[in-house]
């Protein structure tokens, strides 16, 4: 049931990409705001009370809809674990950034794609040369694939029901608006998000960056991710950046103008400055990772079925 609910989930999503701002990013910011609203004293705890509030909740509902259905009628479960998904993962969320920004570097539109990126980043991005474009947006879309695909189909895997694909795409969200946010007002109540969402991530990072072992080049995955991930900021994603560096073969991070300022980050990856060959390579690098995790869903399901 999981594989072909996953494999819906995502052909739908392809055929009639989602409105996220609308039917998933739109009601958790409601909720979000309304939970800060009445309990946001500015301190950890009432950011905890409210974090399992929310997620807590969602992740429970979402499962006991999923119990109600199934004694129902199994294919009413299976369909509910198909919108879940729907909602809750997907390419789409991203690759339309990603593609026109691949196009537009392609015809030689360089300010046209510093303005795309610009928007996808929510930040300027003029000053970019075409590599340095072609290297934010490797960054970008291997991040993005982590967040929107992989992170979500490990937890989905784990848990009963479609409860792990609420409980990641849900932390994940409130770790962003809560625990990223930086003001007096919001003080520790979003510490919490940030350090709950830290540990039901560490998991999912380990499964996207091996696989993207596993289908790019190995040894030096390997080797940039044991050598180099800690050298990333402290948000995770080090681990996932340096495997997928290391297995296209590319050089990511290092310093960028932004906004009239040098930001220093560290080099990652090893071999060739970034164009927009590697961004295609990457899109390859994504699809070869998933269709590999299918294939081991697969081979799961085959084997309890043996077993059984």
């Amino acid at each position: 049931m999981s594989l072909f609910s996953l494999i819906v989930a995502l052909l739908l999503e392809q055929v009639r990409p989602l409105p996220y701002q609308q039917f998933v990013r739109g009601p958790l910011a409601r909720l979000a705001d309304f939970l800060e609203g009445q309990l946001n004293t500015g301190d950890r705890k009432h950011g905890k009370f409210a974090w399992l509030l929310a997620v807590g909740s969602l992740t429970l509902v979402s499962g006991l809809v999923f119990l109600v259905l199934y004694k129902l009628n199994p294919l009413l479960a299976w369909g509910w674990n198909v919108v879940v998904l729907y909602l809750t993962m997907g390419f789409r969320q991203f690759s339309h950034y990603y593609t026109d920004i691949q196009l537009a570097l392609r015809m030689g539109d360089v300010p046209h794609a510093r303005h795309l990126l610009g928007e996808w980043r929510g930040r300027s991005a003029e000053g970019l040369s075409s590599s340095d474009i072609a290297r934010l947006a490797i960054e970008e879309a291997l991040a993005a694939s982590h967040r929107h695909v992989f992170g979500v189909l490990v937890w989905f895997v784990l848990l009963p029901g479609p409860c792990g694909a609420v409980l990641y795409r849900a932390a994940a969200f409130f770790s962003e608006y809560w625990g990223k946010r930086q003001s007096a007002e919001l003080g520790d109540f979003g510490t919490f998000a940030q350090q709950s969402f830290a540990i039901i991530d560490w998991l999912p990072l380990r499964v996207t960056a091996a696989g993207f072992a596993v289908v790019g080049d190995f040894e030096d995955a390997i080797y940039c991710w044991r050598t180099q991930a800690d050298k990333w900021p402290d948000d995770g994603l080090g681990v996932v950046l340096a495997s997928g560096a290391g297995a296209l073969g590319v050089r990511l991070g290092m310093p960028v103008v932004e906004a009239g300022e040098i930001a220093d980050r560290a080099e990652i990856g090893t071999g060739d400055e970034a164009d927009v060959d590697f961004m295609q390579s990457a899109v390859g690098l994504v699809w070869r990772a998933l269709v590999l995790w299918l294939l081991l869903l697969l081979l799961l399901g085959l084997a309890s079925l043996v077993g059984g």
